[in-house]
């Protein structure tokens, strides 16, 4: 589980990070991140943050949760990876439900790779 400082919950956050954050689409994921510009407003110590879209592509609502969950399992065990101060969000396209944990992880893997060395 996520603590409750690194999760996105208001509608602002989450619209900042899909306007204005890069965008990795890696099969049924796709992965935003907006990282703070360098110019010494974030410390090194600033808060890494995920939030997750999962819509009703995915199914009932028990398919939602438990992809939510998943996820956010997986990204809990990359949140240190990410710059600091960095916002993170993952959207789950339907047929990611029925991924299995570690095709799941992969395509998450490359995305985040992919705007981990964009954005550096």
């Amino acid at each position: 589980m996520l603590p409750a400082a690194a999760r996105v919950r208001r509608s602002a956050d989450f619209s900042a990070v899909l306007k204005s954050g890069r965008r990795a689409g890696r099969g049924p994921l796709v992965v935003h991140l907006l990282v703070p510009p360098a110019a010494g407003q974030i410390s090194t110590g600033a808060q890494r943050r995920a939030g997750f879209v999962v819509g009703r592509g995915i199914g009932n609502a028990v398919a939602r949760n438990r992809t939510r969950r998943r996820l956010r399992h997986l990204v809990r065990d990359r949140l240190d990876a990410l710059p600091a101060g960095a916002t993170l969000i993952v959207r789950a396209l339907p047929g990611s439900g029925e991924l299995s944990a570690a095709d799941l992880a992969g395509h998450l893997d490359s995305g985040l790779r992919h705007l981990t060395r964009v954005s550096a």
